[in-house]
């Protein structure tokens, strides 16, 4: 009884307790301030990126969340060292090898586009292809939505060995991509 009664009395420890209680209790705050929705947009969750990715080659499609490249990307090099164009078919994909042309479809307008797979990521958790602007704008995806749950499908993956495998969209023809930057 007497050890905590000397921990009160004591100025120093009195004031390491008081300090560590207000350090808890703003943490705590924080946390509360992010969950209880108090914040317009979810935290983002940042990838690491990878510097060999394992690559897809199979050509089948997939289905997740498609953004574009913001200003500060444009004009930078991509992985296949050229120059990002805010006005081009380029497109940015983990999985899917450099080269790769896909077709590009945004689930809630029904808009397609053809792109060309030049660059690695998206590095943000749920995302699965980053477009050009131009592209983007083109199957619906604006600055104000920002995000779009799209559908890829590729039609040719160039695979290891130096030959090309047909994709899924392979049968499709490129009239069949509404709203390409390219058609233009």
């Amino acid at each position: 009884m007497q050890s905590e009664s000397c921990l009160f009395t004591h100025p120093t420890s009195f004031r390491a307790l008081l300090v560590s209680a207000a350090f808890a209790i703003a943490g705590s705050n924080a946390a509360a301030a992010v969950s209880d929705g108090k914040s317009s947009r979810p935290p983002v969750v940042r990838e690491k990126p990878v510097a060999n990715p394992a690559l897809d080659h199979s050509g089948r499609k997939r289905v997740g969340k498609a953004s574009f490249y913001a200003k500060m990307f444009h004009g930078r090099k991509m992985a296949n060292g050229k120059r990002m164009d805010p006005r081009d078919d380029n497109a940015a994909s983990k999985t899917l090898p450099l080269g790769t042309t896909a077709k590009v479809t945004n689930l809630e307008t029904g808009r397609s586009a053809v792109v060309t797979i030049e660059d690695r990521g998206p590095y943000v958790k749920g995302r699965i292809v980053d477009l050009s602007p131009a592209t983007a704008q083109s199957i619906g995806i604006t600055p104000q939505n920002g995000l779009a749950d799209v559908e890829v499908t590729p039609i040719a993956v160039p695979q290891p060995d130096g030959s090309v495998k047909p994709g899924a969209a392979a049968g499709e023809s490129a009239a069949n991509a509404i709203g390409s930057p390219a058609s233009r």
